[in-house]
């Protein structure tokens, strides 16, 4: 269950450069717009100490870790819906990502170019939110204009998809995004094959300078108070010390963040945080061969979680056994968990926790 979050933003307010510092795939960054024209793709891997812990005591053959595909786009500008700047490029590459991690510039500095000349970031939210509302409305009109003559026969199905295209093109006109429009899972649901650019969850990143990384600035209380009502999370986020940490080693990078006052780097933080940001989980496999790490949803079943491994687990799947992160460490092995009581046979109607170590049995 590959994690896949677009990096937007209006040009030249650090996308690239936290690309850059976030995946082993260098980004060019620039002083000009669109210096990123084709999308850079990279693929992370989310720091998880517990998989470090288990490793220690099983020590495997091999250590795989869940990962985040992180897709930097190129800036957008007014007018894209439109076809301006990179436009329907741009777009296009937002909706092929599961979720947005929205970087805006809280920071000045005379030396590096804005595109509207001025350092606003709720300005800069909300031109992008425009342009991703603008191709929504698009998208609702026309799906409206095609469901509407088989609404009006009698069809219940269309009648209920038509309610609620109804209600989302007013509240994109109100200029609300799509995730703000409360809709439940069904109506969701319903919609979901339109691929809403604004329906998808959002992160957003204050790339601010060194001095404000841990408590912000007046950039970013303005920016705070615009979106409090999204319910999204903010993080502040240096781009310039994220930078000069890459080629640092573990001790150095730790002495320089306990300089700054930070507990760990902005790279973890946006990985973590792009990582929830889905409702994703982890579980646990873990054998002499290999221990590795599973990305599922919360609330998964164990049938379903199997199914991430191979979908031969699920359709054959009799039954699970489980032990706990907690006990496993504690324990130091699964044969000692087993011997305590610790490790559970769970069935079908399991719902997989957060950390839980899994051996699944199925027919073939």
């Amino acid at each position: 269950m590959a994690l896949q979050c677009g990096i937007v933003g209006l040009p030249n307010v650090g996308k690239s450069t936290l690309f850059n510092c976030l995946s082993s795939a260098k980004a060019e960054s620039a002083n000009y717009p669109f210096c990123t024209i084709e999308p850079n793709v990279g693929t992370i891997t989310v720091p998880d100490v517990r998989l470090e812990k288990i490793s220690d005591l099983v020590k495997p053959q091999k250590i795989v870790p869940t990962t985040v595909e992180i897709v930097d786009i190129a800036g957008l500008v007014k007018g894209a819906s439109k076809g301006e700047g990179l436009g329907n490029q741009f777009l296009g590459n937002i909706r092929n990502t599961h979720a947005i991690i929205h970087v805006v510039r809280c920071f000045d500095n005379d030396n590096i170019t804005h595109v509207d000349g001025s350092i606003d970031p709720v300005r800069d939210r909300e031109i992008i939110d425009t342009e991703l509302q603008l191709k929504d409305l698009e998208a609702v009109d026309a799906r409206i204009q095609k469901v509407k003559k088989i609404a009006e026969v009698g069809d219940k199905d269309a009648k209920a998809l038509y309610d609620i295209l109804v209600r989302l093109k007013a509240h994109l006109e109100q200029g609300k995004s799509v995730r703000t429009a409360a809709l439940d899972s069904k109506e969701a649901n319903l919609i979901k094959d339109l691929n809403l650019l604004t329906a998808k969850p959002v992160l957003y990143v204050c790339n601010v300078d060194e001095q404000s990384v841990v408590s912000g600035n007046d950039h970013t209380k303005n920016f705070e108070a615009s979106v409090k009502d999204e319910g999204a999370s903010v993080l502040y986020v240096s781009a310039q010390i994220e930078s000069e940490m890459i080629d640092m080693d573990y001790d150095d990078r730790k002495m320089f963040l306990d300089e700054m006052g930070l507990e760990t780097s902005g790279v973890d933080r946006i990985i973590h945080a792009a990582y929830d940001l889905l409702n994703y989980i982890t579980y646990f496999t873990a054998g002499e061969k290999e221990v590795r790490a599973w990305t599922i949803t919360k609330g998964m079943k164990a049938p379903q979680a199997a199914g991430v491994i191979h979908t031969d687990f699920e359709k054959g799947f009799i039954r699970a056994e489980v032990i706990a992160y907690e006990d496993f460490i504690n324990y130091g092995s699964e044969a000692a968990c087993r011997d305590a009581g610790k490790l559970r046979v769970e069935g079908k109607e399991y719902v997989v926790a957060d950390g839980d170590l899994m051996h699944f049995r199925f027919n073939v």
